[in-house]
């Protein structure tokens, strides 16, 4: 058995814990007397990378006073093709098969029964191809289900689909690519006290990074963070996070090996190489290597705003010298307890002038700490820096609003407010009664694609100003777009992982002050048509 070199257990180790070699040889022996199953490592034994056995070394070795294991829950987070796997296959095979308990019940996990069944034929093979389980063990294939006869104990595979299913006495559960899970049922059915009668269960949650901000793993994700980074305590939690930071250059093959600690083993240099460079040549492809090669979270899966672009255009924009100044106001309303956002946009007056824009915001007073915590979003330092604004009590005061535009109508010449035609209806008629001049704003290609093209185009020239202003480049950073057959795009709120109210809002803004301008009437769109891009 190869030993790995300059181990010491984890610094998660609990004060009244101890390492215990015996227990941390046997769990690396028997994964050790496996092999691989598929491509060139096939039937070549399974010996541990470095990154797995100091995993399997800290889960199973890591013992309390009483000599169970400390920790019963882990997270790893990394890349594709590193490995895990067979990782995970060799974990619930030495759950089922060798960890002494009788009757263990363990389950494999995913979203569907397709990607749970990945690492039960994983584990399948690796029992067919050792004497020594193979005699012991039987594979009920069609089931997808592995009894361990000695002690009746099974492996078995479960997806989403069954969350509603009851009853469960876990001794082991792996969960595969739980970034991918559609919703937190089968997650919490299976770790909420699903474990309560076994004295050391084990959750062995494996997963790439993924793109929903508000799912189960981005909720795990974070808690791992918070205690790799000293800000929470689970002595029960094994966090492990292999990924490149938010702001690493991700063409950097120093930061590829730092995501990835099997690059050279399983995973060849050149593989990484050709797909990072494919990314390169084409912006669709790089969100989708941030997140499956350097374990990045990204926001959605294709990126629209090149958002160093976006940052190039933070010139400053100065309320007071324009005030007097023709303008037009994009309202995007929220449910009562959401984000509302109301954006001018002022036409240039000149052709050194740029389109410059002033953004607001509004949420509920009450809301703030809740939704910091809910959606770890930065509302509150929003709203101490005067970014975002609050009304009283725990729902969106419209009236508030609508006396704050009155203000800025006191201030700005605002020419046109663009509202949704679907909402804002109470809020728009009194709007018309306080002398602004409100006009429906589709929310579909036809109205959307025009506007939304020309943000781009003013974007990558450099001819919009936005200050820098933190939450609109947020929700600019969060956009997801819907392309249709004739290549018409409009942003998809449904698609959108964060909320984009702010972007929305924009470019209905923005789409009446080239219609408009500066009060002429011409409209860049007579002069030389739609933009297509």
């Amino acid at each position: 058995m190869r030993k790995l070199r300059n181990y010491k257990p984890t610094r998660f180790m609990a004060e009244d814990s101890h390492y215990s070699k015996e227990a941390a040889d046997y769990a690396v022996a028997f994964i050790e007397c496996l092999h691989h199953t598929k491509g060139t490592w096939a039937g070549k034994p399974f010996e541990l990378i470095d990154w797995q056995e100091r995993i399997i070394r800290d889960l199973f070795g890591v013992l309390k006073p009483d000599g169970w294991r400390q920790f019963n829950q882990a997270y790893i987070e990394i890349p594709k093709k590193n490995g895990k796997s067979e990782l995970a296959a060799a974990v619930a095979l030495l759950l089922t098969c060798g960890d002494g308990e009788q009757r263990a019940e363990v389950y494999g996990c995913a979203s569907d029964r397709q990607q749970a069944s990945i690492v039960f034929d994983v584990a399948a093979d690796m029992v067919r191809m050792c004497p020594a389980l193979s005699k012991r063990v039987k594979i009920l294939g069609s089931q997808k289900r592995i009894i361990f006869e000695p002690t009746n104990s099974f492996y078995q595979v479960l997806s989403s689909e069954a969350y509603s299913k009851h009853g469960f006495n876990v001794h082991g559960v792996v969960f595969d690519e739980l970034h991918a899970m559609p919703d937190r049922k089968l997650f919490d059915v299976m770790t909420k006290g699903s474990g309560d009668a076994r004295t050391q269960p084990l959750y062995f949650l494996i997963t790439t990074a993924g793109t929903d901000t508000h799912s189960i793993c981005y909720e795990v994700h974070q808690k791992a963070e918070d205690i790799l980074c000293g800000r929470k305590h689970d002595k029960t939690f094994y966090p492990v996070i292999f990924g490149a930071g938010r702001d690493e250059d991700w063409t950097s093959e120093e930061v590829w090996r730092k995501a990835n600690p099997s690059l050279g083993e399983t995973i060849s240099v050149e593989k990484v190489r050709d797909a990072c460079e494919s990314a390169r040549q084409n912006p669709g492809e790089e969100n989708a290597f941030r997140q499956l090669r350097l374990d990045q979270w990204v926001k959605q899966s294709v990126r629209w705003m090149p958002m160093e672009k976006w940052d190039a255009c933070a010139f400053p924009v100065n309320e007071k010298t324009l005030e007097g100044r023709a303008c037009y106001g994009g309202l995007d309303l929220s449910s009562t307890t959401d984000i509302t956002a109301f954006v001018l946009v002022f036409p240039p007056e000149d052709e050194a002038d740029k389109y410059q824009v002033l953004p607001y915001f509004w949420i509920p007073e009450e809301n703030v700490d809740l939704r910091v915590k809910r959606d770890h979003v930065p509302y509150d330092v929003w709203q101490r820096q005067g970014f975002l604004r609050t009304t009283e009590g725990n729902v969106v005061h419209y009236g508030f609003i609508e006396q704050f535009i009155g203000q800025l109508g006191e201030r700005y010449n605002i020419r046109e407010i663009a509202f949704d035609r679907w909402g804002a209806v109470q809020m728009t008629q009194n709007l018309e009664d306080m002398g602004f001049t409100v006009v429906p704003f589709g929310q579909g290609y036809k109205d959307m694609s025009p506007p939304t093209k020309e943000l781009m185009k003013l974007t990558l020239e450099q001819k919009i100003a936005h200050g820098g202003h933190p939450v609109l480049r947020w929700m600019m950073d969060n956009i997801f777009i819907r392309t249709d057959p004739a290549g018409n795009i409009k942003a998809d709120k449904e698609k959108s992982t964060e909320k984009i109210d702010g972007v929305i809002a924009t470019i209905m803004a923005l789409d009446r002050a080239i219609r408009c301008g500066g009060g002429g009437g011409s409209s860049v769109y007579d002069e030389r048509g739609l933009l297509v891009l």
